[in-house]
């Protein structure tokens, strides 16, 4: 598993893209065990940009509590996730498997919990950074 990658989905699913560390530790151990799917699919992302290195390129910054996605963090994470040019598409025709485009390619079902129980979890979440960074 690609922990760069996997920081910045996590991230970018979080409403305001801040998530304090507990949250990204439990979302991380969630995905580090969820299977080859994961795996795969974050190496094949991470292929796609050459060194990533999410603090030195400030794709993410780190707040009191927790770390946010940048603006430039979501652009690097839409052109990772962008469908491969025609010459890539060659490559791939030649050899290489193309990503998926089924279901599969979303999170696994393990980390899907009620839309509910995130909103309320992510409230808490940024509750508590504001707490800590008065």
């Amino acid at each position: 598993m690609n922990f760069q990658v996997t920081v910045l989905k996590i991230l970018e699913s979080y409403p305001d893209g801040f998530a304090v560390m507990a949250d990204l530790k439990r979302e991380m151990a969630i995905l580090a065990t969820s299977g080859r799917d994961w795996a795969d699919r974050t190496k094949r992302l991470a292929s796609r940009v050459a060194d990533l290195d999410i603090f030195s390129q400030a794709l993410v910054e780190r707040l009191n509590g927790g770390w946010r996605i940048t603006e430039k963090g979501r652009a690097v994470l839409e052109l990772m996730e962008a469908r491969p040019s025609e010459a890539e598409a060659g490559r791939q025709a030649a050899g290489a498997e193309p990503p998926p485009t089924t279901p599969a390619a979303r999170l696994p079902a393990s980390t899907r919990l009620g839309r509910d129980q995130r909103r309320q979890r992510r409230r808490a979440a940024r509750e508590r950074a504001r707490v800590k960074a008065s």
